[in-house]
């Protein structure tokens, strides 16, 4: 039961963060003036098993303005390129409170 409740909190999460990066991006691509700040993030994860990484690094890919370039051989480490980094900090909390913390309590 708490595996459900995880997967549920993680969907709704996931639906949100669309929702949100979606809206940030098109206010992004119409605005007159293109003021980003892309860059590549390096995101170290707590989680260990391929399917949890690997469903980490698809959800991030999957929400716009985020692409998970690659996977460090440790498999402890994501580079992440974001369109708009206000800080790399920010980044890494947001994923953490966003994806990661929910994939890790269905990884237990």
């Amino acid at each position: 039961m708490r595996k459900l409740g995880a997967a549920v909190k993680l969907v709704f999460s996931f639906v949100y963060a669309l929702v949100v990066a979606n809206l940030a991006v098109a206010r992004t691509v119409l605005s007159p003036s293109l003021d980003i700040r892309p860059g590549v993030v390096a995101f170290p994860t707590t989680l260990s098993s391929d399917l949890a990484i690997t469903t980490l690094a698809n959800m991030i890919t999957l929400t716009p303005g985020t692409l998970t370039v690659d996977v460090s051989e440790d498999r402890r480490t994501l580079f992440i390129h974001t369109l708009n980094i206000v800080s790399s900090e920010e980044v890494v909390a947001s994923i953490r409170r966003t994806f990661e913390r929910h994939i890790s309590e269905l990884e237990r």
